[in-house]
């Protein structure tokens, strides 16, 4: 076998992704036949050699897993957490033990998760450049207008810069919560809860229905499967023309995303549907930008 950069053997063993890999590196914590290596460019043979990392081998024929999670609010999306609340390893301990989150879900969120052991998989999903879409449905307080959608679809300033999303949507609403669709391709820290309460919509439910054109569909709260084949190569194809695709166009309903709970955007109790007039039932944007996806 041909000699790899070390980051790249360690991503690929599913140690980290590829950008913790290079801090691994820097900080001396990986060692290529009992020498410790420190430079980003040190090349080494996944098969041949023995790569340590803090003093473990890292095996070359690991299996590769990829998983899609339905996480429960109320999760932390770790596989530790000092604060000891529950984290993603509490619903996947018949799994491999070197498992990682593919991006972020916070606590108070809940939906898709993919989890895998392949930092190359990892890099490409998660990545900025690759403008992998991710799709939530989410309830806010109180009956929002149509004209607060257009400003949200338009954009929203916030202390760390603007968040535009990709598409919008109007779901269904009563005087009490209205549930919207939205679309985005970057994902800083809560930034969709944060753009809602700047608006003055506290966000009451936030669930993460789709990656790219992955569904989270009917999985059942707190289990995961494993993806099929041809559902990691979708994921994988945003990677081959960074920036080019599209993401989809919101859909009417985004389907059952968990037991008990009614599409359409209502819930058991709700009460009534409101009369949608065509103005406001609908409003998309499709803003070309890039940021760190979600």
């Amino acid at each position: 076998m041909t000699e790899e950069r070390l980051q790249k053997i360690l991503a690929r063993s599913g140690v980290s992704s590829r950008r913790k890999a290079e801090e691994l590196v820097l900080q001396g914590r990986v060692s290529v036949n009992g020498e410790i290596r420190r430079e980003l460019g040190s090349k080494a043979d996944a098969v041949r050699d023995d790569i340590r990392v803090d003093g473990r081998r890292i095996l070359p024929d690991e299996t590769l897993v990829y998983l899609m999670l339905h996480k429960p609010a109320g999760t932390v999306t770790s596989l530790h957490d000092p604060e000891g609340r529950p984290t993603i390893r509490h619903l996947l301990e018949e799994r491999l033990e070197r498992l990682f989150p593919v991006g972020r879900l916070d606590y108070d969120s809940e939906g898709l998760l993919l989890v895998t052991n392949d930092g190359q998989f990892a890099l490409r999903v998660a990545h900025p450049r690759y403008r992998v879409p991710k799709t939530y449905r989410v309830k806010v307080r109180g009956s929002l207008p149509p004209k607060t959608l257009r400003k949200l679809e338009s954009g929203i300033d916030l202390p760390d810069g603007r968040f535009t999303p990709d598409a919008v949507a109007m779901e269904g609403k009563n005087p009490k919560s209205t549930w919207i669709q939205i679309i985005a391709t970057e994902g800083r820290n809560r930034v969709i809860r944060r753009a809602l309460e700047a608006l003055g919509y506290p966000v009451q439910r936030l669930i993460r229905v789709a990656v790219g054109g992955v569904s989270l569909g009917d999985l059942a709260e707190g289990k995961s499967r494993p993806l099929k084949t041809s559902e990691i190569r979708q994921l994988l194809s945003y990677a081959e023309k960074p920036g080019e695709k599209s993401p989809p166009k919101p859909a009417g309903s985004a389907g059952k995303v968990a037991s008990g709970r009614k599409p359409h955007g209502r819930e058991y109790g709700d009460g009534p549907r409101e009369k949608k007039s065509k103005r406001d039932s609908v409003s998309r944007s499709r803003n070309q930008r890039s940021g760190r996806p979600d």
